[in-house]
């Protein structure tokens, strides 16, 4: 396997849905109480990437073995990663469990460390990763994908990196989550238009492969319209947090990735194709990425 086809295989430009809610959690804490563990944040790190690219490894997968009718062996030897390079289905799984496996035990070791809300937290991520595209029912194809990638992937992501600067402390309180909550909600919401879009692309294809995403259920319109309001959502959330006080004001000057993110989101109205318009979607969250952590970071040191 070339490093090319691995990164293909591991999806690495979708590895910023990742490290933003990461880095939008350091810079969370960093804000509001001036003290970070870089030793347990650095672990977490390692641990996270690992992970989430096993999961995008077992999503390449199992589609790959579920795809067994015509259409879907069509599909598999000219689309899916594993066919098209011909990769060995059982390197593949080896890969994708040692990687999981390491991540397992670099978690493990945290739990050790911090305490068992991290084991929880923990649970629930792996279980979403296994379940996102195997199981008897893949999340994938269900209604409730979106919700799903954006929450684990948006605000556990950066709720685990704010308990795990802040469990010697009495700071984790109900009131703190919900904060956190919201400060993630803009990363929940490109995360989860990332995901729409995907969908909304491969409808057809979906259909073919007896996946019923929430596209199926609203329509391709609705399902537009819905990929829209997520921005609007997430920017509402970024304003209320800068509001309470939880980010810094010059968070704000993120605002300015309105201008870019509606023009992509036209775009993707005009033209449901793979292969043109889905990057649109993948800009939008890169853009919303770097003007967020920027704009929080100068806010900091402007501070």
């Amino acid at each position: 396997m070339t490093l090319n086809v691995f990164l293909e295989l591991v999806e690495i430009k979708a590895k910023i849905a990742s490290v933003w809610p990461f880095l939008l959690g350091l810079l969370f804490v960093a804000h509001n109480f001036q003290h970070l563990n870089w030793g347990v944040d650095g672990l977490f790190f390692i641990a996270m990437l690992l992970f989430n690219m096993a999961v995008d490894i077992n999503d390449n997968y199992q589609d790959y073995t579920r795809a067994d009718d015509t259409q879907a062996a069509e599909w598999k030897r000219h689309t899916n990663v594993i066919g098209v390079h011909h990769l060995s289905v059982r390197g593949i799984f080896a890969l994708m469990a040692s990687f999981a496996g390491v991540a397992g035990v670099i978690g493990l070791y945290l739990v050790w460390l911090t305490g068992w809300p991290l084991l929880v937290m923990g649970i629930f991520c792996f279980l979403v990763g296994y379940l996102y595209a195997g199981g008897p029912q893949p999340l994938s194809g269900t209604p409730t994908g979106e919700f799903f990638a954006g929450f684990t992937m948006g605000f556990m992501i950066m709720a685990i990196t704010v308990y795990l600067n802040l469990y010697q402390t009495s700071a984790l309180t109900l009131t703190l989550w919900l904060r956190v909550l919201l400060a993630s909600g803009i990363a929940m919401a490109a995360i989860a238009a990332l995901l729409l879009a995907n969908n909304i692309c491969d409808a057809q294809e979906d259909l073919n492969l007896n996946r019923k995403t929430i596209v199926y259920y609203l329509g391709v319109q609705r399902a537009l319209w819905l990929f829209a309001g997520f921005y609007v959502l997430g920017y509402l959330a970024l304003i209320a947090s800068v509001v309470l006080g939880d980010l810094p004001v010059w968070t704000l000057l993120a605002l300015v990735s309105v201008f870019p993110v509606v023009r992509n989101v036209r775009g993707l109205f005009r033209v449901q194709v793979k292969k043109e318009t889905f990057i649109l979607a993948v800009r939008n969250l890169g853009i919303l990425a770097l003007t967020t952590t920027l704009a929080e970071a100068l806010g900091m040191l402007l501070a």
